[in-house]
C-alpha cells in the first residue's frame, strides 16, 4: 500500500495508533510513546506486587456497547479470573482499568472510555496522564485516592534513581 492512499484513507485517520509501513508497504501501528511504556509498566508493576489476591496485566481488550476497547493496565480479582479466565476480549470489565494518556488522546475520549468501563462492571478507572499525575474515579466520579489501592502514589516516577 502507498502512503498516500494510507494517509487518505477515512478508516484509519482516527486510530489511536502511529501508522507506519514497513519495507513490504505493510501497516505497522505502535501503540504508544515510550513513556506510555514506562508508565505502564510502572502501574503494572506496582498492583502486581501490592496483591496477592489478583493479577495485573497490561494491553487487555473489553468488548463495550461502543467496540472493543484496550485499557493500558489492568487489575483483576481471583473471582474475576474464575468466571472469565483469560477470555479475549472480556465481556465484563475488570475491577480497575487503566489509562496512561497519550498525546493524541482527548478528554472526551477518555471520559467516554471511563464510562464504557463502569458500564461493563469497573469498580475504578485510573487516568495517568503523561506527567505521572495520575487521577482516579469510581462510578460516581473523581476519588481523592484509590479505594481499592489506597497507597497507590498520586504519581507515577519513571526516572532512573
Amino acid at each position: 500500500m502507498q502512503w498516500s492512499e494510507i494517509i487518505s484513507n477515512p478508516a484509519l485517520q482516527d486510530l489511536p495508533f502511529k501508522i507506519e509501513t514497513n519495507e513490504y508497504g505493510q501497516i505497522i501501528m505502535s501503540a504508544a510513546t515510550n513513556k506510555h511504556g514506562r508508565l505502564q509498566s510502572k502501574i503494572n508493576n506496582w498492583l502486581e506486587t501490592a496483591s496477592e489476591d489478583g493479577l495485573a496485566f497490561i494491553e487487555c481488550s473489553i468488548e463495550t456497547t461502543r467496540g472493543v476497547k484496550v485499557a493500558d493496565v489492568i487489575w483483576c480479582s481471583r473471582r474475576f479470573l474464575e468466571r472469565n479466565g483469560f477470555e479475549t476480549p472480556y465481556q465484563e470489565s475488570p475491577e480497575i482499568c487503566a489509562e496512561v494518556v497519550s498525546p493524541s488522546d482527548s478528554r472526551r475520549e477518555m471520559s467516554e472510555k471511563r464510562k464504557l468501563y463502569f458500564d461493563k462492571g469497573a469498580k475504578e478507572v485510573w487516568i495517568c496522564h503523561e506527567n505521572g499525575n495520575v487521577t482516579f474515579y469510581n462510578a460516581k466520579g473523581q476519588l481523592e485516592k484509590s479505594e481499592m489501592f489506597p497507597n497507590f502514589p498520586l504519581f507515577v516516577e519513571i526516572a532512573l534513581r
